[in-house]
């Protein structure tokens, strides 16, 4: 872990800012078949999801969360933990080596990807990517869906990531993209209950040699494939990262579509890079077709949110060419969702030089994609822009978009490049930024509340539950702090490893997942 920095920065409200937005928060259910927005459970509850919801608002209505908890001490020479040592930890379970997707929470499991560093089957060994599924109140293992590496190497692939991607639970199933372009329906008793669907499991998880592995009760029960790359052309770039978004039977998602491994160039520009698949059979539902892949400056790695545009159903998508975009969410006849809105979320200095030549991509002062997630909340959607870690810091931006038209009400600039989903509630917008800041907008007045600077790297997005925000830090670091218009320091907890993940909350539970281990903790 990076060295504890007792020090920290507030930055102080900058006059001026024009922010527009009312407080609230909004999920989004199917009602006589059109999208509905509807508050967020006051008691809390499960996090099937990413952003906990269709609409990605990273806020829970947990109460009672600890704010003292401590990561405790190995158990020998082992990497496992000692809960006992741990304050306030219900249980820890030990991850693999590197472990970037946020765990979900329902029907009494916990998944969360990660690779197989710390492998649970002996006949399956070596790089993997892993999604394992605990009992939620014990942390007992359950079961595993093991993923190959695909052939072509780390353009593709890249090495001991494992599962990025969060799942997606619902009825009785869930729903992952896996490292190698592909998104898989599992049921959630895995295999111990019997069969269901697809039969070929011990194939599905053979390694290099290509030897069929004897699938057990702890492998997962696989319902069905989509592969992206055979059915689509789709080709990712380094890791195929993306969480689902559900309504009326279908699940949609983004494609990972990249850039090559030298970054010249997009590999399958025509591919699509945000589709819809039929939750049960897996067949295609609907695709874009607005251009997004040859307009891709890297990847397609943000996950789309449901929301309404104009009273009707809509996908919010941030593309991989730094628009957000709109789209219907029931496909027409030629198969194409149909783009209801695109904005530029990068502002034309970000594109152009002073000359009007295209500013490089990558260069401090050029324009980023979107890979946080786009937020709808109270007919807006609130979005940031980034890049790859690998690109460092450089100049970013927060907008608020009407919902239905797609106009820009405000932005914000003084935010660096961000990874992150923003958080709205109580008339305040909370999001963080790849520099470490964690900036609070006034959602009303359009004032900036109040700044505090981390000093460290951030690659998650702010959760905020019980009256705190909950923000995980690259030197391992949990910070927690009061919600509200004043900044309060409430505690901050050091890690053995870094926390990329974003802590999440569920029936009571507060969740941190860092690199090797994920914790259950509650107040005691």
């Amino acid at each position: 872990m990076g060295a504890r920095r007792d020090a920290r920065r507030v930055i102080r409200p900058k006059p001026g800012a024009q922010l527009m937005m009312r407080d609230a928060i909004l999920r989004i259910t199917a009602a006589c078949g059109v999208a509905a927005a509807v508050a967020a459970p006051a008691g809390g509850g499960d996090w099937p999801e990413w952003g906990g919801g269709p609409a990605k608002n990273m806020v829970s209505g947990e109460t009672g969360l600890p704010v003292e908890f401590s990561s405790g001490e190995l158990l020998g020479d082992s990497n496992d933990i000692d809960p006992g040592t741990a304050k306030n930890c219900r249980w820890v379970v030990t991850l693999g080596s590197e472990s970037y997707g946020t765990p979900t929470i329902a029907e009494g499991l916990v998944l969360v990807g990660t690779n197989n560093e710390s492998p649970r089957n002996e006949g399956i060994l070596g790089d993997r990517g892993i999604l394992m599924a605990f009992d939620e109140k014990t942390g007992a293992f359950r079961w595993q869906l093991a993923v190959p590496k695909l052939p072509e190497g780390e353009d593709l692939d890249w090495g001991h990531v494992g599962i990025c991607s969060s799942a997606l639970m619902h009825g009785g199933f869930g729903y992952i993209l896996t490292n190698r372009g592909e998104v898989a329906c599992l049921d959630l008793d895995g295999l111990a209950d019997g069969n269901e669907g697809m039969t070929g499991e011990g194939k599905y998880m053979a390694g290099p040699d290509g030897k069929a592995v004897a699938p057990g009760p702890t492998d997962a029960d696989i319902v069905w494939v989509y592969d992206m790359r055979s059915e689509l052309g789709v080709v990712p770039h380094n890791i195929t990262s993306s969480s689902a978004a559900m309504l009326d039977g279908r699940i949609f998602t983004s494609t990972s579509n990249g850039v090559d491994g030298q970054h010249e160039k997009m590999v399958a520009p025509e591919a699509p890079c945000l589709i819809a698949l039929d939750a049960k059979s897996g067949k295609l539902a609907g695709q874009e077709a607005a251009g997004i892949g040859a307009r891709t400056f890297h990847c397609n790695w943000s996950s789309p949110s449901l929301g309404t545009c104009k009273g009707k159903a809509a996908v919010f998508f941030g593309g991989g060419d730094g628009f957000l975009y709109a789209f219907g969410a029931s496909a027409g006849e030629d198969g194409v969702l149909p783009e209801l809105w695109r904005y530029d979320a990068n502002p034309k200095e970000y594109r152009t030089e002073d000359d009007g030549s295209a500013r490089e991509y990558g260069t401090h002062k050029g324009p980023s994609e979107i890979i946080g997630t786009p937020v709808f909340a109270d007919g807006k959607v609130y979005v940031t822009i980034g890049q790859d870690p690998e690109s460092g810091d450089g100049v970013g931006m927060l907008s608020c978009v009407d919902a239905g038209t797609g106009k820009p009400l405000w932005t914000f600039r003084e935010i660096s490049r961000s990874l992150s989903t923003p958080a709205v509630v109580d008339g305040l917008v909370y999001v963080a930024d790849f520099a470490g800041q964690i900036h609070c907008l006034d959602a009303a007045s359009g004032e900036v509340q109040w700044g505090h600077d981390t000093l460290s790297r951030i690659w998650g997005s702010t959760l905020v539950a019980d009256g705190k925000i909950y923000i995980g830090t690259e030197d391992g670091e949990v910070i927690i702090l009061k919600t509200g218009r004043e900044l309060k320091e409430l505690g901050t907890v050091g890690f053995d490893a870094p926390v990329y993940s974003s802590p999440v909350a569920a029936n009571g539970t507060l969740y941190v997942q860092t690199q090797t281990h994920l914790y259950a903790f509650e107040k005691k």
